[in-house]
């Protein structure tokens, strides 16, 4: 038994079967009768319970919920709290004592009858990990076994911060590995055009060759797949998993999206790159691009939200077979050059981590975008104000 449902839907049902079951605490389950307090101990319990979970297998603690060795007995509730403020309590407490932050904890009430509720706080497997309870003094990292949670000792600890290091390098060979196949043109659809723009949406999840997403639900869910820049587009299974692509030609498409089974996105974009300016010039149409990644980027999260992907999750951008390409922006000064040669073949630009569903993806591709304006000899993406908003709020035509 476990509760697998998105959390936002679980209800009481769920909280019953957990005791018809007798569905025993330890590895991925813990039931508490009350809610921590604002003891030193009652935090560092907290604390160090929800980071055990993260360094596992990840899991659930239920708050009122009354256990007998380990069973649940009776589903007490708590009564007299407000339960958005305790869950606010809650929150704050794992962002300010647990390095590095867990992302993709998530806390819901469930309500009972007379008044009282359930707080479930569900905790995902971290591959971010280790993670460390650092709160007063108290420095250390815990994670769990069917018989609870204990202290790592120093080859665990080793072999946690080698697994994330390994995870992190599995992301970066994918990327490598899918630029050299695209510039091969080994892609899922002939392209037109020798440039390409290739977005990458990869969780860091991706060394577990066991999990897979459902990749057959995405038919009915295509839409947050649209390739980029693009209004209509076809779509179809293959052996890697889910592709939707338009079609530029009888022969070509002009931009696809890859969604892979282990959850990961690629999307290449084959016109807006091979286009040329008034002097003759393979260009770089620097706002149209940034608005094409800022539309699609939001959708192709929802749509690996949807399938469980596992935060965090990295957003890599990467500009291939460009050829003397120049940065066309937007009202440039006029006392500089407003067009400056990019001075390499291709660009592989620095990754950014997404550790929220629901970040400021203006804020999360700005690192990105003044990667893109500094390799063309500007200091900084310059469609941004000073306080770090895209300054178009509408689609720009190119």
């Amino acid at each position: 038994m476990s509760l697998d449902a998105p959390l936002i839907i679980l209800t009481t049902d769920d909280l019953s079967a957990l005791q018809d079951n007798r569905v025993q605490e330890g590895k991925t389950f813990e039931y508490k009768r009350s809610l921590p307090g604002n003891s030193y101990e009652d935090k560092k319990e907290f604390l160090s319970d929800v980071s055990s979970f993260a360094n596992a297998s990840g899991g659930h603690i239920l708050y009122g919920i009354v256990e007998e060795e380990g069973i649940p007995a009776a589903i007490s509730g708590l009564g007299d709290i407000n339960s958005d403020t305790e869950i606010l309590r809650l929150e704050n407490l794992l962002r300010d004592c647990i390095q590095p932050r867990i992302p993709g904890v998530t806390i819901k009430a469930i309500s009972l009858p007379e008044s009282k509720v359930v707080i479930v706080v569900r905790v995902p497997k971290s591959w971010a990990q280790p993670h460390a309870v650092v709160f007063q003094g108290h420095w250390r990292f815990y994670s769990r076994t069917s018989a609870g949670k204990y202290p790592l000792d120093v080859p665990e600890l080793r072999a946690a911060f080698l697994l994330s290091e390994t995870a992190s390098e599995a992301i970066r060979f994918f990327r490598i590995e899918r630029l050299s196949v695209i510039s091969a043109e080994e892609t899922p659809v002939p392209l037109r055009g020798s440039a390409k723009l290739v977005l990458h949406v990869v969780p860091l999840s991706i060394l577990d060759r066991t999990t897979w997403v459902d990749v057959a639900s995405m038919g009915s869910h295509r839409s947050t797949l649209a390739p980029l820049g693009r209004p209509g587009f076809d779509h179809r299974f293959n052996l890697d998993g889910f592709l939707t692509y338009t079609r530029s030609s009888a022969d070509c498409a002009g931009s696809y999206v890859q969604l892979f089974r282990n959850g990961s996105i690629e999307a290449v974009e084959a016109s807006i790159l091979n286009s040329i300016d008034e002097e003759r010039f393979p260009r770089i149409p620097s706002t149209f691009l940034e608005q094409a990644l800022l539309d699609a980027l939001p959708r192709f999260i929802r749509a690996q939200q949807q399938l469980r992907v596992s935060i965090p999750l990295f957003v890599m951008l990467s500009l291939i077979g460009l050829d003397g390409h120049r940065l066309a922006v937007q009202n440039p000064p006029i006392l500089d050059p407003h067009r400056y040669v990019i001075d390499r073949k291709d660009l592989i630009l620095p990754e950014v981590l997404i550790d929220d569903y629901d970040s400021d993806w203006e804020r999360v591709m700005q690192p990105i975008f003044d990667a893109l304006w500094n390799a063309a000899g500007w200091p900084r993406c310059g469609d941004y104000t000073e306080d770090g908003k895209w300054k178009y709020a509408h689609s720009i035509q190119r």
